[in-house]
């Protein structure tokens, strides 16, 4: 009752609105709409980002047309985008490959430093003397940085098949386990001039750029991308083969929709658990040997600025589709390229930051439908 009118008045009935808007559960999903929604997120991320900047000062427009042409307006830039996107394409991969399971990897960062580190370890024990063939180390390096990322992921994996560990929180602390392993090495023993970095690897460690064959190419002369793109693409080839053209990706999928249903079908979840979180670290730790081999060319404490934690916003763009993680990291390499000109700490983050939150507000479109209904009289 509102100012002495009866609840059933015709004076209040006149107030109300003659429609109301439902929420309903959908009994399925069409095909198109999770690319739709993304889209839409997305958008409306940009507005939401450009109306922050706006209110701050800024110019949205011109922020965003900056954005662009550092990060795409001409070859060399874009060369240094796909340099960026080349560890957020593996460890989105990392995270996407989980994820299709069901498993919360939330530790792409950790599984990315041991990778780094198993790399290095490579070069810095030394395993092979200073001046082996590149065609012997690079693959031992690559195989060192898969195996430390495998074992890294593996940990959270056995916790959870075996005692039923929350994955979220194992993989999350195992992050600054990793930070602290990588801090411990580059003070302590493999330390340059007590400086927080290790000596710079020799040659034959370098992953070949495309700025090499400059002598025979001159137009790729200042081109950095290097050879961990290509591992990025190959894997993203692998890992959709994987989910989508095989026995253990049937079974991956099968357990992500419906655990009760995979143990029925007679599939060992317990161990699909394990392997999937090992190979998740192992696609992290792929990315870190590329990060050190391609870019740093030594072992550092800050080798990564959040590779492992874009790649959870990364997968998400996707649809934790592998195609879809290699456009997607493209984008955010972009951003996180064209930040050292704007504010590292700043806007990129904030527009990561709303992205995400926009991605995850869109997901109830998914599992709702929205129906506007006339009241009846």
């Amino acid at each position: 009752m509102t100012a002495g009118v009866p609840a059933g008045s015709p004076a209040r009935a006149g107030r109300s609105l003659p429609w109301t808007v439902r929420l309903e559960r959908r009994l399925e999903v069409p095909r198109w709409l999770p690319f739709a929604t993304t889209l839409g997120a997305v958008a409306v991320a940009l507005l939401l980002s450009g109306l922050v900047l706006w209110v701050a000062g800024g110019d949205p427009i011109a922020i965003f047309g900056h954005i662009l042409r550092s990060s795409f307006g001409s070859l060399g830039v874009l060369s240094d985008t796909l340099v960026k996107a080349t560890p957020l394409i593996l460890t989105g991969l990392a995270c996407a490959l989980a994820f299709r399971m069901r498993l919360w990897n939330i530790g792409a960062e950790g599984q990315f430093l041991m990778g780094a580190w198993g790399a290095s370890a490579i070069v810095l024990f030394p395993v092979v003397p200073d001046g082996t063939p590149a065609i012997v180390t690079i693959p031992l390096m690559m195989a060192a940085g898969m195996a430390a990322g495998a074992l890294y992921g593996a940990i959270p994996g056995v916790l959870r098949a075996v005692r039923g560990v929350n994955e979220i929180i194992v993989t999350l602390m195992l992050n600054y386990v990793a930070a602290l392993w990588i801090a411990f090495w580059v003070f302590g023993p493999w330390s340059e001039g007590g400086f927080q970095l290790s000596r710079a690897f020799p040659p034959e460690a370098w992953l070949p750029r495309l700025s090499d064959a400059a002598d025979v190419v001159p137009a790729l002369s200042g081109l950095t991308v290097h050879l961990g793109l290509a591992f990025g693409l190959v894997a993203a080839v692998l890992v959709h083969f994987l989910l989508f053209r095989s026995r253990r990706g049937y079974e991956i999928r099968l357990i992500g929709d419906s655990p009760r249903a995979a143990r029925y079908a007679g599939v060992n979840v317990a161990r699909t658990t394990v392997i999937v979180f090992a190979m998740s670290g192992a696609l992290a730790g792929l990315a870190g040997m590329s990060e050190v081999a391609g870019v740093v060319h030594r072992l550092q404490q800050a080798i990564s600025p959040g590779y492992g934690f874009t790649a959870i916003i990364v997968a998400y763009i996707a649809k934790l589709h592998p195609y879809g993680v290699v456009v997607a990291a493209i984008a955010f390499g972009a951003l996180i390229l064209a930040g050292r000109e704007i504010q590292p700490s700043g806007i990129p983050a904030m527009i990561q930051g709303i992205i995400l939150f926009s991605l995850i507000a869109s997901e109830a479109l998914l599992r709702y439908r929205i129906r506007v209904v006339r009241r009846v009289a």
